[in-house]
């Protein structure tokens, strides 16, 4: 009994740690996001060609937009610095709402100077005060794979966003 009670209060054996190597975890990644966006960027294209109603704009920041009410006037665009007033609604691929505009209510936003997702931060430079554009965004420029509350994680969604003001930076 003395010669178990010896034996097993020596020191615990660490045992070495199973590392599974950084850079297949990161090829895995890529590999499911290519996959990922591949089949947003299909349902937004079979989307917008069932959509005959509206002239789609693929932008240079990986969405696609339609304006629902164009500015016939010359105002200048939102820029760096500028304060935007806006109302937008949050609706999934299919069309069904997640977030109507009362229950997000206006918004005021300090373009490239305060944090909105990067989608939104780029549409609304393209929004003339008084215009409504529908984005289509990717879920990379929306909430990605996190989501958010209401948000599935890697959701495609669709903002409708109006620019109610805008005032130009003092700077």
């Amino acid at each position: 009994m003395i010669i178990g009670l010896v034996l097993s209060c020596t020191e615990p054996k660490a045992r070495k740690p199973i590392v599974q190597k950084t850079s297949s975890f990161l090829k895995e990644s890529i590999e499911r996001n290519k996959v990922i966006n591949k089949s947003e960027e299909k349902a937004f294209l079979d989307l917008m060609k069932s959509d005959t109603l509206h002239e789609y704009i693929s932008s240079e920041n990986g969405f696609w937009y339609y304006y629902n009410t164009k500015n016939s006037t010359s105002t200048p665009l939102p820029k760096s610095g500028d304060e935007v007033n806006f109302t937008y609604e949050i609706k999934d691929i299919n069309g069904v709402i997640i977030y109507n505009a009362e229950e997000l209510g206006a918004r005021n936003y300090l373009i490239d100077k305060q944090e909105l997702i990067t989608g939104l931060q780029e549409g609304l430079k393209l929004l003339q005060k008084g215009e409504t554009i529908t984005f289509l965004f990717p879920s990379h420029k929306a909430y990605g794979y996190s989501g958010y509350k209401k948000i599935r994680s890697n959701q495609p969604l669709i903002y409708t966003v109006t620019l109610t003001d805008l005032q130009p930076s003092k700077e």
